[in-house]
Protein backbone atom coordinates (compact mmCIF):
# COMPACT_ATOMS: atom_id res chain seq x y z
CA UNK A 1 0.00 0.00 0.00
CA UNK A 2 3.02 2.46 0.38
CA UNK A 3 3.05 3.16 -2.94
CA UNK A 4 -0.36 3.95 -3.66
CA UNK A 5 -0.35 5.65 -0.14
CA UNK A 6 2.35 7.99 -1.55
CA UNK A 7 0.88 8.47 -5.15
CA UNK A 8 -2.28 9.94 -3.24
CA UNK A 9 -0.46 11.88 -1.43
CA UNK A 10 1.62 13.53 -3.76
CA UNK A 11 -1.46 13.86 -6.41
CA UNK A 12 -3.44 15.95 -3.31
CA UNK A 13 -0.27 18.11 -2.57
CA UNK A 14 0.64 18.43 -6.51
CA UNK A 15 -2.93 19.86 -6.84
CA UNK A 16 -3.01 22.10 -3.81
CA UNK A 17 0.17 23.43 -5.70
CA UNK A 18 -1.68 24.34 -8.43
CA UNK A 19 -4.63 26.65 -6.44
CA UNK A 20 -2.50 28.61 -4.90
CA UNK A 21 -4.40 31.93 -7.05
CA UNK A 22 -7.56 31.59 -5.15
CA UNK A 23 -9.20 30.14 -8.11
CA UNK A 24 -11.22 26.96 -6.34
CA UNK A 25 -14.81 27.60 -5.37
CA UNK A 26 -14.45 26.93 -1.55
CA UNK A 27 -11.58 29.75 -1.34
CA UNK A 28 -13.71 32.42 -3.25
CA UNK A 29 -16.93 31.33 -0.68
CA UNK A 30 -14.56 32.07 2.00
CA UNK A 31 -13.04 35.25 0.72
CA UNK A 32 -16.29 36.71 0.10
CA UNK A 33 -16.90 36.48 3.60
CA UNK A 34 -14.15 38.54 5.06
CA UNK A 35 -13.85 41.81 6.24
CA UNK A 36 -11.83 44.23 7.98
CA UNK A 37 -11.67 45.62 11.43
CA UNK A 38 -13.60 49.29 11.50
CA UNK A 39 -11.42 52.43 11.92
CA UNK A 40 -12.74 52.61 15.16
CA UNK A 41 -11.78 49.47 16.17
CA UNK A 42 -8.04 50.14 15.57
CA UNK A 43 -7.93 52.46 18.77
CA UNK A 44 -5.40 49.93 20.98
CA UNK A 45 -3.09 49.10 17.24
CA UNK A 46 -2.85 52.67 17.38
CA UNK A 47 -1.71 53.84 20.71
CA UNK A 48 0.46 50.35 20.72
CA UNK A 49 2.02 50.43 17.07
CA UNK A 50 5.75 52.33 17.40
CA UNK A 51 5.07 55.28 14.84
CA UNK A 52 8.66 54.43 13.39
CA UNK A 53 8.79 55.28 9.77
CA UNK A 54 11.55 52.53 8.54
CA UNK A 55 9.11 49.64 9.55
CA UNK A 56 6.01 50.60 8.37
CA UNK A 57 6.97 52.38 5.39
CA UNK A 58 10.17 50.54 4.40
CA UNK A 59 9.63 47.31 5.36
CA UNK A 60 6.26 46.64 6.08
CA UNK A 61 4.64 45.76 2.58
CA UNK A 62 0.86 47.03 2.83
CA UNK A 63 2.68 49.79 4.99
CA UNK A 64 4.91 50.83 2.25
CA UNK A 65 2.14 50.99 -0.68
CA UNK A 66 -0.47 53.19 1.50
CA UNK A 67 1.96 55.65 2.00
CA UNK A 68 3.03 55.83 -1.49
CA UNK A 69 -0.19 56.33 -2.25
CA UNK A 70 -0.31 59.25 0.19
CA UNK A 71 2.35 60.41 -0.91
CA UNK A 72 1.11 60.90 -4.59
CA UNK A 73 -2.35 63.74 -2.83
CA UNK A 74 1.03 66.37 -2.27
CA UNK A 75 3.05 67.37 -5.02
CA UNK A 76 6.19 68.35 -3.18
CA UNK A 77 6.07 64.68 -1.80
CA UNK A 78 5.40 63.36 -4.88
CA UNK A 79 8.24 64.19 -6.53
CA UNK A 80 10.63 63.06 -3.63
CA UNK A 81 8.96 59.48 -4.45
CA UNK A 82 9.62 59.56 -7.76
CA UNK A 83 13.11 60.49 -7.50
CA UNK A 84 13.50 57.81 -5.22
CA UNK A 85 12.09 55.38 -7.56
CA UNK A 86 13.95 56.09 -10.41
CA UNK A 87 16.92 56.26 -8.13
CA UNK A 88 15.90 52.43 -7.22
CA UNK A 89 16.00 52.07 -11.25
CA UNK A 90 19.15 53.61 -11.88
CA UNK A 91 20.93 51.04 -8.85
CA UNK A 92 19.23 47.85 -10.65
CA UNK A 93 19.81 48.78 -14.31
CA UNK A 94 22.18 46.93 -16.23
CA UNK A 95 25.88 48.23 -16.92
CA UNK A 96 25.39 49.77 -20.26
CA UNK A 97 22.32 51.85 -19.03
CA UNK A 98 23.49 53.37 -16.01
CA UNK A 99 25.20 55.85 -17.30
CA UNK A 100 22.51 57.26 -19.02
CA UNK A 101 19.96 56.92 -16.20
CA UNK A 102 22.35 58.94 -14.01
CA UNK A 103 22.24 61.80 -16.56
CA UNK A 104 18.31 61.84 -16.89
CA UNK A 105 18.31 61.83 -12.93
CA UNK A 106 20.50 65.09 -12.34
CA UNK A 107 18.64 66.21 -15.05
CA UNK A 108 15.32 65.96 -13.89
CA UNK A 109 15.46 66.32 -10.32
CA UNK A 110 19.05 67.95 -9.05
CA UNK A 111 19.04 71.48 -11.99
CA UNK A 112 17.40 74.22 -11.07
CA UNK A 113 14.22 75.22 -12.99
CA UNK A 114 13.74 71.42 -13.59
CA UNK A 115 10.08 70.16 -13.34
CA UNK A 116 10.82 68.19 -10.42
CA UNK A 117 13.34 69.87 -8.76
CA UNK A 118 14.18 68.81 -5.25
CA UNK A 119 12.69 71.79 -3.59
CA UNK A 120 13.77 70.80 -0.11
CA UNK A 121 17.39 69.87 -0.49
CA UNK A 122 19.62 71.56 1.78
CA UNK A 123 21.56 74.80 0.21
CA UNK A 124 24.78 73.14 0.55
CA UNK A 125 23.49 70.02 -1.94
CA UNK A 126 21.83 72.53 -3.70
CA UNK A 127 24.78 74.29 -5.06
CA UNK A 128 26.72 71.03 -5.22
CA UNK A 129 24.14 70.44 -7.66
CA UNK A 130 24.56 73.39 -9.59
CA UNK A 131 28.03 72.78 -10.20
CA UNK A 132 28.58 69.13 -10.16
CA UNK A 133 29.81 67.84 -13.39
CA UNK A 134 29.80 64.11 -15.01
CA UNK A 135 32.53 62.94 -12.25
CA UNK A 136 30.08 64.17 -9.13
CA UNK A 137 27.00 62.97 -10.30
CA UNK A 138 26.95 59.75 -8.65
CA UNK A 139 27.92 61.32 -4.85
CA UNK A 140 25.26 63.83 -5.51
CA UNK A 141 23.06 61.43 -6.50
CA UNK A 142 23.39 59.31 -3.12
CA UNK A 143 23.81 62.41 -1.09
CA UNK A 144 20.25 63.60 -2.33
CA UNK A 145 19.23 59.82 -1.86
CA UNK A 146 19.76 60.40 1.67
CA UNK A 147 18.06 63.95 2.21
CA UNK A 148 15.17 62.50 0.19
CA UNK A 149 14.70 59.77 2.76
CA UNK A 150 15.18 62.09 5.69
CA UNK A 151 12.68 64.60 4.31
CA UNK A 152 10.36 62.01 3.80
CA UNK A 153 10.53 60.96 7.29
CA UNK A 154 9.58 64.56 9.16
CA UNK A 155 6.65 66.34 8.06
CA UNK A 156 5.09 63.80 5.24
CA UNK A 157 5.36 60.84 7.52
CA UNK A 158 3.66 63.13 10.10
CA UNK A 159 0.92 64.15 7.88
CA UNK A 160 0.49 60.70 7.10
CA UNK A 161 -0.38 59.59 10.50
CA UNK A 162 -3.45 61.44 10.23
CA UNK A 163 -4.80 60.48 6.77
CA UNK A 164 -7.50 57.73 5.97
CA UNK A 165 -4.46 56.00 4.05
CA UNK A 166 -2.82 54.88 7.74
CA UNK A 167 -6.09 54.10 9.54
CA UNK A 168 -6.76 51.62 6.47
CA UNK A 169 -3.04 50.37 7.29
CA UNK A 170 -4.06 50.17 11.17
CA UNK A 171 -7.21 47.87 10.19
CA UNK A 172 -4.89 45.75 8.52
CA UNK A 173 -2.18 45.49 11.54
CA UNK A 174 -5.85 44.17 13.39
CA UNK A 175 -6.30 41.82 11.06
CA UNK A 176 -2.71 40.66 10.64
CA UNK A 177 -3.14 39.98 14.58
CA UNK A 178 -5.66 37.37 14.49
CA UNK A 179 -5.09 34.32 16.29
CA UNK A 180 -3.54 31.20 14.30
CA UNK A 181 -4.22 27.58 15.31
CA UNK A 182 -4.38 24.77 13.13
CA UNK A 183 -7.35 25.18 11.52
CA UNK A 184 -5.96 28.05 9.71
CA UNK A 185 -4.66 25.71 7.46
CA UNK A 186 -5.05 22.93 5.46
CA UNK A 187 -2.14 19.88 5.99
CA UNK A 188 -1.09 18.00 3.17
CA UNK A 189 2.08 15.27 2.98
CA UNK A 190 4.70 14.72 5.02
CA UNK A 191 7.95 16.19 3.35
CA UNK A 192 10.84 15.25 5.89
CA UNK A 193 11.74 14.60 9.69
CA UNK A 194 13.59 16.78 12.59
CA UNK A 195 14.57 15.86 15.52
CA UNK A 196 11.44 16.98 17.18
CA UNK A 197 9.07 16.22 14.70
CA UNK A 198 8.02 15.94 11.28
CA UNK A 199 7.81 18.55 8.29
CA UNK A 200 4.95 19.11 6.17
CA UNK A 201 3.23 20.88 3.57
CA UNK A 202 0.20 23.29 4.49
CA UNK A 203 -1.87 25.76 2.85
CA UNK A 204 -3.62 28.68 4.17
CA UNK A 205 -7.32 28.47 4.02
CA UNK A 206 -8.43 31.94 2.79
CA UNK A 207 -4.93 32.67 0.34
CA UNK A 208 -4.01 29.90 -1.07
CA UNK A 209 -0.40 30.28 -0.35
CA UNK A 210 1.59 27.06 0.25
CA UNK A 211 3.74 26.71 3.36
CA UNK A 212 5.85 24.28 5.07
CA UNK A 213 5.41 23.67 8.89
CA UNK A 214 7.74 22.37 11.06
CA UNK A 215 5.99 20.66 13.72
CA UNK A 216 7.37 20.31 16.99
CA UNK A 217 6.55 17.43 19.04
CA UNK A 218 5.48 19.75 23.10
CA UNK A 219 6.42 16.30 24.82
CA UNK A 220 9.60 15.01 22.85
CA UNK A 221 10.56 18.93 23.13
CA UNK A 222 9.92 18.71 26.95
CA UNK A 223 11.73 15.10 27.36
CA UNK A 224 14.89 15.82 25.26
CA UNK A 225 15.46 19.52 26.74
CA UNK A 226 14.70 21.12 23.47
CA UNK A 227 12.67 24.21 24.64
CA UNK A 228 15.25 26.29 24.81
CA UNK A 229 16.77 25.79 20.96
CA UNK A 230 13.41 25.41 19.52
CA UNK A 231 12.64 29.20 21.24
CA UNK A 232 16.05 30.24 19.47
CA UNK A 233 15.53 29.16 16.44
CA UNK A 234 11.89 31.10 16.08
CA UNK A 235 13.17 34.09 17.36
CA UNK A 236 16.48 34.12 14.95
CA UNK A 237 13.89 33.12 11.67
CA UNK A 238 11.89 36.22 12.92
CA UNK A 239 14.68 38.80 12.91
CA UNK A 240 15.45 37.58 9.09
CA UNK A 241 14.27 39.66 6.12
CA UNK A 242 16.14 38.04 3.29
CA UNK A 243 15.10 36.51 -0.11
CA UNK A 244 18.26 33.96 -0.03
CA UNK A 245 16.70 33.00 3.55
CA UNK A 246 13.55 30.84 4.24
CA UNK A 247 11.03 33.22 6.28
CA UNK A 248 9.41 32.13 9.34
CA UNK A 249 5.00 33.21 8.42
CA UNK A 250 3.84 32.05 11.14
CA UNK A 251 4.02 30.57 15.13
CA UNK A 252 1.32 28.79 16.82
CA UNK A 253 0.43 25.88 18.64
CA UNK A 254 -2.06 22.89 18.47
CA UNK A 255 -2.89 20.64 21.16
CA UNK A 256 0.56 18.39 20.93
CA UNK A 257 2.85 20.65 18.81
CA UNK A 258 4.56 23.96 18.53
CA UNK A 259 4.46 24.72 14.99
CA UNK A 260 7.05 27.08 12.71
CA UNK A 261 5.38 28.14 9.24
CA UNK A 262 8.08 28.82 6.97
CA UNK A 263 8.56 29.17 3.16
CA UNK A 264 7.86 26.04 1.16
CA UNK A 265 10.71 25.53 -1.45
CA UNK A 266 9.29 22.80 -4.19
CA UNK A 267 12.54 22.50 -5.91
CA UNK A 268 14.54 19.97 -3.16
CA UNK A 269 17.59 20.47 -1.71
CA UNK A 270 21.18 21.09 -3.62
CA UNK A 271 22.58 17.66 -1.98
CA UNK A 272 20.09 15.93 -3.86
CA UNK A 273 20.82 18.16 -7.13
CA UNK A 274 24.19 17.51 -6.41
CA UNK A 275 23.81 13.59 -6.49
CA UNK A 276 20.90 12.48 -7.35
CA UNK A 277 20.31 14.32 -11.04
CA UNK A 278 22.52 13.44 -13.72
CA UNK A 279 26.49 13.08 -13.11
CA UNK A 280 27.43 13.72 -9.75
CA UNK A 281 28.08 17.60 -9.53
CA UNK A 282 26.27 20.66 -11.23
CA UNK A 283 26.60 22.69 -13.88
CA UNK A 284 29.25 25.74 -13.44
CA UNK A 285 26.66 28.45 -14.41
CA UNK A 286 24.11 26.67 -11.42
CA UNK A 287 27.46 26.61 -9.40
CA UNK A 288 28.10 30.54 -9.16
CA UNK A 289 24.82 31.51 -9.12
CA UNK A 290 23.72 29.47 -6.37
CA UNK A 291 27.12 30.63 -4.69
CA UNK A 292 26.69 34.05 -5.30
CA UNK A 293 22.90 33.86 -3.41
CA UNK A 294 24.17 31.66 -0.47
CA UNK A 295 26.70 34.16 0.13
CA UNK A 296 24.37 36.90 -0.05
CA UNK A 297 22.12 35.20 2.69
CA UNK A 298 25.08 34.41 4.88
CA UNK A 299 26.29 37.82 4.95
CA UNK A 300 22.66 38.97 6.06
CA UNK A 301 22.56 37.04 8.60
CA UNK A 302 26.62 38.28 9.91
CA UNK A 303 24.60 41.84 9.40
CA UNK A 304 22.22 40.92 12.43
CA UNK A 305 24.95 39.29 14.53
CA UNK A 306 23.56 35.79 13.79
CA UNK A 307 26.36 32.75 13.25
CA UNK A 308 24.72 29.86 11.05
CA UNK A 309 27.10 27.16 11.72
CA UNK A 310 25.49 24.38 9.41
CA UNK A 311 25.81 25.52 5.64
CA UNK A 312 25.95 22.65 3.65
CA UNK A 313 23.98 21.64 0.66
CA UNK A 314 21.76 19.73 2.52
CA UNK A 315 20.21 23.18 3.82
CA UNK A 316 20.20 24.38 1.16
CA UNK A 317 16.82 24.69 -0.73
CA UNK A 318 15.10 25.89 -4.28
CA UNK A 319 12.02 27.69 -4.70
CA UNK A 320 9.48 26.68 -7.93
CA UNK A 321 11.87 29.56 -9.76
CA UNK A 322 14.94 27.72 -8.93
CA UNK A 323 16.11 30.71 -6.69
CA UNK A 324 18.07 29.05 -3.77
CA UNK A 325 17.54 29.69 0.24
CA UNK A 326 19.64 28.76 3.46
CA UNK A 327 17.23 26.98 5.78
CA UNK A 328 17.84 24.58 9.18
CA UNK A 329 18.71 28.02 11.43
CA UNK A 330 18.37 25.07 14.33
CA UNK A 331 22.21 25.96 15.13
CA UNK A 332 22.19 29.50 14.43
CA UNK A 333 23.28 31.29 17.23
CA UNK A 334 23.03 35.35 18.08
CA UNK A 335 26.86 36.39 18.59
CA UNK A 336 27.84 39.36 21.09
CA UNK A 337 29.42 42.50 19.65
CA UNK A 338 33.06 41.87 19.80
CA UNK A 339 32.25 38.39 21.01
CA UNK A 340 33.35 34.99 20.45
CA UNK A 341 31.40 31.06 20.62
CA UNK A 342 33.16 27.80 21.96
CA UNK A 343 30.63 25.49 21.61
CA UNK A 344 31.00 22.82 18.92
CA UNK A 345 28.29 22.36 16.54
CA UNK A 346 27.60 21.82 13.01
CA UNK A 347 28.17 19.21 10.73
CA UNK A 348 31.34 16.82 10.06
CA UNK A 349 33.44 17.48 6.97
CA UNK A 350 32.37 20.99 6.83
CA UNK A 351 33.43 22.22 10.27
CA UNK A 352 36.18 24.66 10.58
CA UNK A 353 39.15 23.86 11.95
CA UNK A 354 39.27 26.08 14.60
CA UNK A 355 35.63 24.59 16.11
CA UNK A 356 37.43 21.15 15.67
CA UNK A 357 40.61 22.24 18.08
CA UNK A 358 37.71 23.83 20.13
CA UNK A 359 39.10 27.38 19.68
CA UNK A 360 37.40 30.55 20.10
CA UNK A 361 35.59 31.34 16.89
CA UNK A 362 33.08 33.66 14.81
CA UNK A 363 31.57 34.40 11.36
CA UNK A 364 34.76 32.74 9.34
CA UNK A 365 33.51 29.01 9.87
CA UNK A 366 30.45 29.88 8.31
CA UNK A 367 33.25 30.79 5.00
CA UNK A 368 35.36 27.67 5.89
CA UNK A 369 31.90 25.73 5.34
CA UNK A 370 30.73 27.58 2.03
CA UNK A 371 34.28 27.08 0.69
CA UNK A 372 33.39 22.94 1.30
CA UNK A 373 29.90 23.65 -0.42
CA UNK A 374 31.38 25.06 -3.86
CA UNK A 375 34.28 22.45 -3.77
CA UNK A 376 31.03 19.83 -3.98
CA UNK A 377 29.22 21.55 -6.17
CA UNK A 378 31.73 20.69 -8.28
CA UNK A 379 33.22 17.65 -7.67
CA UNK A 380 30.34 16.00 -6.26
CA UNK A 381 32.05 14.94 -3.15
CA UNK A 382 33.48 17.31 -0.19
CA UNK A 383 36.88 18.59 0.26
CA UNK A 384 38.21 15.98 2.79
CA UNK A 385 36.30 12.74 2.17
CA UNK A 386 35.45 10.69 -1.05
CA UNK A 387 31.89 10.27 -2.11
CA UNK A 388 30.64 7.41 -0.17
CA UNK A 389 34.00 6.59 1.44
CA UNK A 390 34.06 4.89 4.21
CA UNK A 391 36.38 6.92 7.20
CA UNK A 392 35.88 8.00 10.71
CA UNK A 393 34.71 11.24 11.51
CA UNK A 394 38.46 11.39 13.81
CA UNK A 395 40.16 10.85 10.25
CA UNK A 396 38.17 13.62 8.72
CA UNK A 397 39.02 15.52 11.37
CA UNK A 398 42.60 15.25 10.64
CA UNK A 399 42.45 15.75 7.36
CA UNK A 400 40.56 18.93 7.89
CA UNK A 401 43.01 20.02 10.09
CA UNK A 402 46.33 18.41 8.40
CA UNK A 403 45.85 18.13 4.49
CA UNK A 404 45.29 20.50 1.58
CA UNK A 405 43.27 20.84 -0.49
CA UNK A 406 43.60 18.96 -3.97
CA UNK A 407 41.13 20.06 -7.26
CA UNK A 408 41.35 16.93 -9.41
CA UNK A 409 38.15 17.16 -11.20
CA UNK A 410 37.87 18.42 -14.29
CA UNK A 411 35.48 21.17 -13.94
CA UNK A 412 37.35 23.25 -11.57
CA UNK A 413 38.25 26.48 -13.43
CA UNK A 414 41.05 28.55 -12.16
CA UNK A 415 38.92 30.96 -10.69
CA UNK A 416 36.93 28.40 -8.75
CA UNK A 417 39.78 27.09 -7.46
CA UNK A 418 41.02 30.16 -6.13
CA UNK A 419 37.78 31.01 -4.10
CA UNK A 420 37.86 27.48 -2.55
CA UNK A 421 41.26 28.07 -1.05
CA UNK A 422 40.49 31.30 0.14
CA UNK A 423 37.28 30.06 1.79
CA UNK A 424 39.28 26.80 2.71
CA UNK A 425 42.67 28.44 4.53
CA UNK A 426 43.04 26.82 7.82
CA UNK A 427 43.75 29.94 9.46
CA UNK A 428 40.19 31.71 10.43
CA UNK A 429 42.34 35.61 9.71
CA UNK A 430 43.23 34.12 6.44
CA UNK A 431 40.36 33.28 5.22
CA UNK A 432 37.88 35.52 2.84
CA UNK A 433 35.17 36.68 4.63
CA UNK A 434 37.37 37.26 7.59
CA UNK A 435 37.07 40.22 8.40
CA UNK A 436 32.91 41.30 8.75
CA UNK A 437 32.44 44.68 6.05
CA UNK A 438 34.26 43.29 3.03
CA UNK A 439 31.84 42.15 0.99
CA UNK A 440 33.16 44.09 -1.87
CA UNK A 441 35.75 41.73 -1.55
CA UNK A 442 33.35 38.53 -2.74
CA UNK A 443 31.85 40.46 -5.47
CA UNK A 444 34.96 41.25 -7.10
CA UNK A 445 36.09 38.16 -7.08
CA UNK A 446 36.35 36.43 -10.74
CA UNK A 447 34.59 33.73 -9.19
CA UNK A 448 31.43 36.24 -9.67
CA UNK A 449 32.58 38.16 -12.79
CA UNK A 450 29.14 37.17 -14.20
CA UNK A 451 26.88 38.62 -11.25
CA UNK A 452 25.54 41.78 -10.73
CA UNK A 453 24.89 41.56 -7.38
CA UNK A 454 22.14 44.54 -6.80
CA UNK A 455 20.05 42.65 -9.61
CA UNK A 456 20.59 39.25 -8.31
CA UNK A 457 19.62 40.67 -4.17
CA UNK A 458 16.24 42.36 -6.35
CA UNK A 459 15.47 39.31 -7.89
CA UNK A 460 16.04 40.38 -11.48
CA UNK A 461 18.27 37.05 -12.50
CA UNK A 462 16.90 34.15 -14.18
CA UNK A 463 18.04 30.78 -12.43
CA UNK A 464 19.82 28.53 -14.56
CA UNK A 465 17.18 26.06 -13.53
CA UNK A 466 14.01 25.93 -13.00
CA UNK A 467 12.73 22.56 -11.13
CA UNK A 468 10.16 20.66 -12.77
CA UNK A 469 6.82 21.65 -11.19
CA UNK A 470 5.24 17.93 -11.74
CA UNK A 471 8.04 16.77 -9.74
CA UNK A 472 7.78 15.96 -5.74
CA UNK A 473 11.31 16.68 -4.10
CA UNK A 474 10.80 14.52 -1.44
CA UNK A 475 11.25 11.30 -0.30
CA UNK A 476 8.20 8.97 -0.10
CA UNK A 477 5.42 9.12 2.31
CA UNK A 478 6.96 5.78 3.14
CA UNK A 479 10.24 5.78 3.57
CA UNK A 480 9.83 8.62 6.32
CA UNK A 481 9.87 7.01 9.91
CA UNK A 482 7.11 7.68 11.90
CA UNK A 483 7.68 8.76 15.55
CA UNK A 484 6.88 7.06 18.55
CA UNK A 485 4.57 8.13 20.73
CA UNK A 486 6.51 10.02 23.94
CA UNK A 487 4.66 8.72 27.23
CA UNK A 488 4.73 9.82 30.54
CA UNK A 489 5.42 13.93 30.20
CA UNK A 490 2.48 16.27 31.74
CA UNK A 491 2.95 19.84 31.94
CA UNK A 492 2.75 22.39 34.11
CA UNK A 493 2.42 26.24 34.14
CA UNK A 494 5.62 26.58 33.60
CA UNK A 495 5.55 24.88 30.02
CA UNK A 496 1.75 26.39 29.31
CA UNK A 497 3.93 29.86 29.46
CA UNK A 498 6.69 28.68 27.22
CA UNK A 499 3.91 27.64 24.59
CA UNK A 500 2.30 30.92 25.03
CA UNK A 501 5.54 32.53 24.43
CA UNK A 502 6.13 30.69 21.21
CA UNK A 503 2.87 30.70 19.66
CA UNK A 504 2.71 34.60 18.30
CA UNK A 505 0.59 34.10 14.95
CA UNK A 506 1.41 35.73 12.13
CA UNK A 507 5.12 37.42 11.46
CA UNK A 508 4.18 40.81 9.77
CA UNK A 509 6.56 41.21 6.74
CA UNK A 510 5.85 37.90 5.32
CA UNK A 511 2.19 37.79 6.66
CA UNK A 512 1.53 40.94 4.37
CA UNK A 513 3.19 40.05 1.37
CA UNK A 514 1.36 36.80 1.27
CA UNK A 515 -2.04 38.91 1.24
CA UNK A 516 -0.71 41.16 -1.34
CA UNK A 517 0.65 38.37 -3.70
CA UNK A 518 -2.64 36.56 -3.13
CA UNK A 519 -5.03 39.24 -4.22
CA UNK A 520 -7.01 39.69 -1.43
CA UNK A 521 -5.58 42.76 -0.04
CA UNK A 522 -6.50 44.51 -3.36
CA UNK A 523 -10.20 42.18 -2.32
CA UNK A 524 -10.66 43.73 0.73
CA UNK A 525 -9.47 47.20 -0.15
CA UNK A 526 -12.18 47.58 -2.52
CA UNK A 527 -14.66 49.90 -1.82
CA UNK A 528 -17.33 48.24 -3.50
CA UNK A 529 -17.09 45.53 -2.06
CA UNK A 530 -19.99 43.78 0.21
CA UNK A 531 -18.85 41.07 2.58
CA UNK A 532 -21.64 38.12 2.53
CA UNK A 533 -21.57 38.63 6.66
CA UNK A 534 -20.23 39.33 9.52
CA UNK A 535 -18.56 37.55 12.38
CA UNK A 536 -17.51 38.81 16.06
CA UNK A 537 -13.80 38.25 17.18
CA UNK A 538 -12.09 38.70 19.90
CA UNK A 539 -8.96 40.60 19.90
CA UNK A 540 -7.40 41.60 23.21
CA UNK A 541 -10.87 42.05 25.13
CA UNK A 542 -12.22 43.64 22.03
CA UNK A 543 -14.73 42.76 19.62
CA UNK A 544 -13.39 43.25 15.81
CA UNK A 545 -15.47 42.11 12.60
CA UNK A 546 -13.01 40.06 10.62
CA UNK A 547 -14.75 36.86 9.32
CA UNK A 548 -18.08 35.87 8.60
CA UNK A 549 -17.05 32.21 7.80
CA UNK A 550 -17.44 29.67 9.83
CA UNK A 551 -18.26 25.52 9.37
CA UNK A 552 -17.40 22.88 11.96
CA UNK A 553 -14.44 21.83 10.27
CA UNK A 554 -12.60 24.93 10.24
CA UNK A 555 -14.37 27.28 12.84
CA UNK A 556 -13.65 30.80 12.58
CA UNK A 557 -10.83 30.07 9.74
Amino acid sequence: MGGLDNLIANTAYLQARKSTEGDTREMQRRRKSLSLPKPEQCTEVRQALPAEYESICEQQPIGKRFFKEFLETVPEYLVARDFLDEVSNWELAEDNAKSSIMQSLVTNFLKSGSKGYLAFMSSDLASKCQAATEKDYESILQLAKEETKAFLQEKPFQDFQRTPFYDKFLQWKVFERQPVNEKYFYEFRVLGKGGFGEVCAIQVKNTGKMYACKKLDKKRLKKKGGEKMALLEKQILEKVNCPFIVTLAYAYESKSHLCLVMSLMNGGDLKYHIYNVGERGLEMNRIIFYSAQITCGILHLHSIRILYRDMKPENVLLDDNGNCRLSDLGLAVQVKEGKTITQRAGTNGYMAPEILKEENYSYPVDWFAMGCSIYEMVAGRTPFKDFKEKVSKDEVKKRTLEDEVKFEHANFTAETKDICRLFLAKKSEDRLGSRYGLFPMFKKHAFFKTINFHRLEAGLIDPPFVPDPSVVYAKDVADIADFSEIRGIEFDDKDKQFFKKFATGAVPIPWQEEIIETGLFEELNDPNRIATGECEHKLNGHSTTLFSYQDEESGLF
